[in-house]
């Protein structure tokens, strides 16, 4: 057993430990596997309170989480359900530039792997290079650029972090990195809600400064719609282990030197703005993903 997996079954039996005793005290079903995880990016934590029967479990008390320093990642792992669909929902997450190692990145995606989940959405606050994707847009992400200079399944391949047949293996395919089934359930419930959504191409960087105005000049020649410093390698691990993604991005800002329609001059870019947004458009992205959890769940 490698270390890597062995903490990752560590962690899995500490959750498990804990739910079950949650879950007796309070007269439930004492096994719980969650069919659906969701990690939520900054300005977003507040979707976890639409778990129902919720079992919250800060990452300090997880063995080997690591744990979130950034403003908008609470850091707790919630588990529940949602449209009656059992979920894991992870209250923010922990990044490169904190500090911390793609294997330590990527450990929270494994555990939610382990611990059955076969569908995960993963949402980021991002900036905005298609001037046509406004401020406070939601956006599905069709793919995506790793430009952080590294990938989070280098180093030895364990295949027994598999979660479908032919998952695991050294060299994976990412061309349906994200799901497109998953991304037409998103497009047509948006539609029903009346949600301004499209699609896009993300490009992730390492951060953690706010990219020059030359290089979302060079991004945007890249085919890149939306610029963050999260997500890649999570979607990559996700899809090492055969779990099916469906990414999500909230527009916060408009990345350095995009204008929008109408402004004479780009705008400065504050940290404090990509929490604002979260909770303007809280109600619209809780009522979105509360729909969505037991779609996904009956598709894949």
């Amino acid at each position: 057993m490698s270390d890597l997996f062995g903490r990752a079954q560590e962690a899995v039996e500490a959750i498990r430990d804990r739910v079950r005793g949650e879950s007796l005290r309070l007269g439930l079903q004492a096994e719980f596997v969650p069919r659906v995880g969701i990690i939520l990016g900054s300005g977003l934590g507040a979707f976890a309170a639409q778990v129902v029967d919720a079992v919250t479990i800060p990452y300090a008390e997880i063995p080997h989480f690591p744990q979130s320093t950034v403003v908008g990642h609470s850091g707790k792992l919630v588990l529940g359900t949602i449209g009656g669909v059992a979920v894991a929902v992870m209250q923010g997450r922990v990044h490169a530039y904190e500090g911390y190692s793609l294997e330590q990145v990527t450990f929270p995606t494994r555990v939610l792997g382990l611990l059955g989940c076969r569908t995960l959405i993963v949402t980021n606050a991002a900036g905005g290079i298609r001037a046509s994707i406004p401020q406070g847009s939601l956006v599905a992400i069709s793919d995506h650029i790793n430009l952080t200079g590294m990938n989070a399944a280098a180093g030895p391949n364990e295949s027994r972090f598999a979660c479908a047949p032919g998952a695991g293996e050294r060299f994976f395919d990412m061309t349906t990195a994200y799901s497109p089934a998953l991304r037409r359930l998103a497009t047509e419930e948006a539609e029903r809600q009346g949600i301004p959504f499209s699609e896009g191409v993300y490009l992730a960087v390492l951060g953690p400064s706010f990219e020059t105005s030359a290089e979302i000049r060079a991004f945007r020649t890249l085919g890149a719609d939306l610029v963050g410093m999260s997500t890649v390698h999570e979607v990559i691990v996700a899809r090492h282990m055969g779990i099916a993604v469906l990414g999500l991005s909230l527009v916060t800002n408009l990345a350095a030197g995009v204008i929008a329609p109408g402004e004479k001059n780009a705008e400065t870019i504050h940290h404090e703005d990509v929490i604002e947004i979260g909770r303007r458009v809280e109600r619209q992205f809780t009522g979105l993903l509360v729909a969505l959890v037991p779609q996904m769940a009956d598709a894949i």
